[in-house]
């Protein structure tokens, strides 16, 4: 009889979990993408989330949790709001919520868990790859851990807070956002213009897995085209005495993916946990976005010739320079020779998701969409995106600017876009400026791997920017194998990183030139056109300038190209156009924000871009 009950309470249980999952749905009435009604309790980003670090153990936590929303002081409710879609931020249509966070405020989210009984034995970590801004996780009533920082993803090793059958996870989330203090990019609490709605909480996947208490934590690797030699740095922990790390590179391909590889091993080599491993890869095969190569990459920790840990993951052999021409002209170099950056800045909101596109389907589209139009770079725009973002660009064969997201805009400070040492320093204070030193720096630690990026962006117009010489010396410090563009848009220092960016609207031009610098219009075009029926909002939308239809923008922008490849005759080596898409109240996008127009026949674009990219003259 006992187990009769039991049965039937666990199959009552399993019917309300089912009608309380039907019930979700986006909140608001938005526009929305096209993959929103892919969207689901059960398919809300299923994919693995690091596909550099490939274990073949794991279990996503995505999907509904309990949620509520409280004074910041109060300590974790008795009962809930609601449900909320993770990993959709609380703001966002498909987190099924749409409500504001404050900074008075405070955000619960309730969940629970049970671990696999095949994972007896192993330490199981809790992985979120990113909640926005401060996150206090407790695991069983028991505080596990605090990170803050919404953009890089954190780990806490939770087995001994374990229990056997059901365990409770709460997150606790403050987001003061534009506070003058925290990294948070585009969003403001109050959006207007090009000030976007604001993004807290969880908005990136949340997963477990078992590991050993022997295990690889993190690699760096670094390739030398010359020596035809990939140098690798592995991390690891509970490594002892006489334990060796094995570097296998292995077979890979356009379009490799790591994971269940069983790829061949061309070459591999040992050494020493915590060292670099050098492995020889003879007649190395580059890659480039003409031909985006991957080599597969497993590595391992050894005891007596025992595998105690191993993952698969991938690299490819690229070298980032400064390309010298005539003796004095200095280009963007890959792989020994000048290359011209192209491509249009990316913002990566989505009017369904905000920060986080609604399926990885989506998240691939922005980026094949871009290479389909001719591009073969992305300047990726005060923001960082998912991991399986920078896969994709590596994968398609995109090159990548990475920007730093601000702190703050430039209303307290002069933005100089004329001259050098013409702006002046925003009014920082020294816990900002550790703030982003840390933020900064965890979020190179977390990108160094994807060999797409190929530059990095720390401040844009003067947008918080603080300590230049400062701040691109400790980039430097981190990363030296990358161009850095000590500030996209003005505010430069002179013979400070390698880059000296001009931002000129709408048509392309450049106001300062410097031979000792790598000269790039780091923003123009701007080129609107508002769509009837695709608009986030239905007035107050702008663009730099704006047109009737598809073919006075192409006009348009074809003259901007015109007057483009004669700066580039000049001696520019990279421009970036504005925008991929419209975003929120701008409507100055080559698709609407819904991603369901392209504005331009797609073709007439692609031939245009290509010109531009042909049009440097390396000699």
């Amino acid at each position: 009889m006992t187990s009769r009950i039991i049965t039937f309470f666990a199959a009552l249980f399993a019917v309300v979990s089912s009608a309380s999952a039907q019930q979700w749905s986006p909140a608001g009435d938005r526009i929305m993408t096209p993959w929103a009604e892919e969207v689901s309790p059960s398919n809300a980003h299923p994919e693995y989330p690091r596909p550099q670090m490939v274990r073949q153990d794991w279990k996503s936590l995505n999907g509904l949790w309990e949620y509520s929303i409280t004074p910041k002081n109060t300590s974790c409710p008795q009962s809930f709001d609601g449900s909320i879609l993770v990993p959709f931020a609380v703001e966002s249509a498909l987190s099924g919520v749409g409500r504001t966070l404050t900074a008075e405020d405070a955000l619960w989210y309730k969940t629970s868990f049970t671990v696999p009984s095949a994972w007896k034995g192993k330490r199981l970590m809790l992985n979120f790859e990113a909640v926005d801004w401060r996150a206090d996780v407790f695991v069983n009533d028991v505080q596990v851990g605090t990170h803050t920082g919404g953009y890089t993803h954190f780990s806490f090793d939770v087995t001994p807070y374990l229990k056997s059958g059901a365990n409770t996870l709460v997150v606790k989330v403050q987001d003061s956002t534009n506070n003058d203090f925290q990294p948070c990019g585009k969003q403001i609490s109050n959006p207007h213009g090009i000030w976007y709605t604001a993004v807290s909480g969880i908005w990136q996947s949340v997963w477990m897995e078992p590991v050993a208490k022997t295990r690889i934590v993190d690699y760096l690797p670094t390739s030398d085209i010359k020596a035809g030699t990939l140098d690798v740095k592995v991390c690891t922990e509970g490594t002892q005495e006489g334990d060796v790390v094995k570097v296998a590179v292995l077979e890979g391909g356009i379009g490799y993916c790591t994971e269940g590889s069983s790829a061949k091993e061309i070459s591999s080599a040992v050494g020493v946990p915590g060292g670099t491993v050098t492995v020889p890869v003879s007649d190395a095969k580059l890659w480039s976005p003409e031909s985006p190569y991957l080599y597969g990459l497993r590595i391992s920790v050894l005891r007596n010739g025992k595998v105690i840990d191993s993952i698969d993951g991938y690299t490819a052999m690229r070298e980032v320079s400064v390309y010298v021409k005539n003796g004095n002209t200095k280009l963007c170099g890959l792989n020994g020779t000048g290359i011209f950056h192209f491509g249009p800045l990316d913002q990566g909101w989505w009017p369904d998701g905000l920060y986080t596109a609604p399926t990885d389907e989506a998240l691939k589209f922005d980026i094949q969409k871009t290479k389909d139009f001719g591009f073969n770079m992305i300047r990726k725009h005060i923001k960082v995106e998912p991991s399986r973002w920078f896969y994709y660009c590596d994968q398609i064969g995109i090159m990548v600017w990475q920007d730093m997201p601000c702190f703050a805009d430039n209303h307290l400070n002069i933005w100089g876009t004329r001259n050098y040492d013409e702006g002046t320093d925003y009014p920082v204070s020294a816990k900002a400026k550790a703030n982003y030193y840390k933020e900064w720096g965890e979020i190179m630690d977390q990108l160094m791997k994807f060999q797409c990026i190929v530059m990095w962006v720390p401040f844009n117009e003067a947008w918080g920017q603080f300590d230049t010489r400062d701040v691109v010396a400790f980039t430097r410090a981190k990363d030296a194998s990358r161009l850095i563009n000590m500030s996209s848009g003005g505010n430069w220092v002179p013979g400070c990183g390698d880059v000296l960016d001009n931002h000129h609207y709408p048509y392309p031009a450049m106001y300062q030139w410097d031979p000792a610098m790598i000269c790039v219009l780091g923003e123009y075009g701007g080129i609107g056109l508002p769509l009837e029926g695709h608009l986030w909002q239905t007035d107050r939308n702008w663009g730099y300038v704006q047109y009737k239809n598809g073919d006075e923008v192409f006009a348009e922008y074809a003259k901007f190209a015109d007057q483009l490849i004669g700066l580039v005759k000049q001696g520019v080596s990279a421009a970036v156009y504005t925008q991929t898409t419209d975003v929120e109240g701008e409507v100055n996008g080559l698709m609407t924000y819904d991603r369901k127009v392209i504005k331009m026949d797609e073709a007439k674009p692609k031939a245009v871009n290509t010109k531009v990219i042909e049009s440097m003259p390396l000699k």
